[in-house]
């Protein structure tokens, strides 16, 4: 059922949340460090090892699996509006590591799509 997806996925967030915000004091930073990564694979893995043990019922994991698919571009997209404000008041330094990794970002996209796919035959 979609409320457990919702129910997962805030458990996620939350735990992802807290485990930022303690890394980032533990560095000494004021804020969240990687919190929103956290809390994807926390998802991930803990959706995995439901399936794997049978403890959860295919609409269940239905839900799950479809705030999983909403989760990425919308946490993500508020992090990184949150990232791009730091960055423009970071600092040029900020913003130019920023653009080099969005840059290197577009340049790996084709590369990466290759990866896992059936070779091509050109002689055919």
């Amino acid at each position: 059922m979609t409320i457990y997806g919702v129910a997962f996925l805030a458990f996620c967030f939350l735990v992802g949340k807290i485990l930022g915000n303690f890394l980032g004091d533990v560095l000494g930073f004021n804020g969240d460090i990687g919190g929103v990564g956290f809390a994807m694979i926390i998802l991930i893995l803990g959706h995995s090892y439901l399936q794997r043990n049978d403890m959860i019922e295919a609409p269940s994991t239905a839900g799950i699996m479809f705030w999983s698919n909403m989760y990425i571009p919308v946490i993500i997209a508020m992090a990184a509006t949150q990232n791009v404000h730091a960055a423009l008041s970071g600092g040029w330094v900020a913003l130019l590591a920023g653009l080099t990794a969005t840059a290197a970002g577009f340049y790996l996209v084709p590369v990466l799509s290759k990866i896992g796919r059936a070779p091509t035959n050109l002689n055919a």
